[in-house]
């Protein structure tokens, strides 16, 4: 083992350097990871965009084999040394509210909004010891990370799509009540709508329908493959008549917003839920000027916004790994060592011709 290790660090908008880092001491609560898989997710596009909060090594869909450990931690994650595992990007204070009822992602330590808060892939490097993301060779291990065990014989690259897969886990299932003789919609085929797609199908939903453009058309297809029954390019038929037909009229149970539309998107999606549906909104859509609450009042449905996912929808996602019945092989697109960061987050972007759907970071990778 080295005592440094190297990182992508973002260092001003849409630029990223390599730099090398002293491996922290370990106190006892505390550990060290050896990265193997750093997914990147959408987000870190918009972190890519902004200087604040200064430089900071992005990444926080990290699969890693545990490489120090203190007595303390060892205890408390019922984990040791050379063990893989998966860590979700919140470092949760653990006493609070929210995270008494298990629902740490809400807890206010761990939101980069606020002032003093510290997570996985924002932290900056003012923090110490600076190794808070996923796009570097070690990670620091604080007090408070959430850790889950990687089942045995899951590649890495698969492994590290465990958020996204988990997010769908718990939007689609546990947050909108997904299961046997449900229609659900999901709203953009990229790496979160696809794990929405895996969760609906796990769950039993009866008919599941993705949307996107024509030009996701290789997405609209890892979609079929995954569990859709249809996938409809939006720019080429309209969807309020594809639902209708489908359904027979009876229109959707769920729909869930994942896709990078604008805000006439809520509308255009509140327009397919049947009577007491269930509207989920996963992707930011800023203001909605001419939103039509009369819908939502005379279907009498549910609108709930959702971010992020639980400890429940994680291990679910990695259960859904083992049991090898979903080919994830057709989500990785993409695998690329540090020094191709920039051209990777600007695929996610859209700011290249090359398309992606979900790229892993090999830090080890030459």
């Amino acid at each position: 083992m080295t005592n440094r290790a190297l990182a992508a660090v973002a260092v001003q908008p849409r630029r990223t350097e390599l730099r090398e880092f002293a491996l922290p001491e370990i106190a006892p609560d505390a550990g060290l990871l050896r990265v193997e898989a750093t997914g990147i997710c959408g987000s870190d596009w918009g972190m890519y965009l902004r200087d604040r909060p200064g430089p900071r090594i992005l990444g926080h869909e990290m699969i890693g084999t545990v490489e120090k450990l203190g007595d303390v931690a060892r205890e408390r994650w019922g984990v040791t040394e050379g063990d893989l595992v998966a860590l979700e990007e919140y470092l949760p204070c653990g006493h609070c509210e929210y995270c008494r009822n298990g629902e740490y992602r809400s807890c206010l330590e761990t939101d980069t909004r606020l002032a003093g808060s510290i997570r996985y892939g924002s932290t900056p490097l003012a923090v110490a010891p600076s190794l808070w993301g996923g796009y570097s060779q070690y990670l620091y291990m604080h007090p408070r990370t959430v850790v889950h065990r990687v089942p045995p014989g899951i590649p890495m690259h698969i492994a590290a799509m465990a958020l996204p897969i988990g997010n769908g886990f718990q939007w689609t299932f546990l947050d909108a009540g997904s299961g046997p003789g449900k229609t659900v919609v999901v709203q953009g085929p990229g790496q979160q709508g696809l794990g929405n797609v895996i969760a609906a199908k796990a769950s039993g939903a009866s008919t599941i329908i993705v949307t996107g453009l024509a030009s996701d058309e290789r997405r609209l297809g890892v979609a079929r493959e995954l569990g859709a029954d249809h996938a409809i390019a939006v720019d080429r038929e309209d969807l309020v008549e594809a639902v209708t037909r489908i359904t027979d009229g009876r229109m959707a149970d769920i729909v869930v917003d994942a896709s990078g539309g604008g805000p006439e998107l809520v509308n255009a999606s509140v327009a397919l839920l049947r009577k007491h549906g269930v509207l989920l909104a996963a992707a930011r859509k800023g203001a909605v000027p001419t939103f039509d609450m009369d819908q939502i009042i005379n279907k009498q449905a549910v609108f709930r916004g959702t971010r992020g996912h639980s400890f429940e929808a994680v291990e679910l996602a990695l259960a859904a790994m083992k049991s090898g019945r979903f080919p994830l092989e057709r989500m990785s697109s993409h695998v690329v060592g540090l020094g191709e960061i920039d051209h990777a987050l600007k695929m996610v972007g859209g700011e290249s011709a090359e398309k992606s759907i979900h790229i892993t970071v090999d830090p080890w990778k030459q």
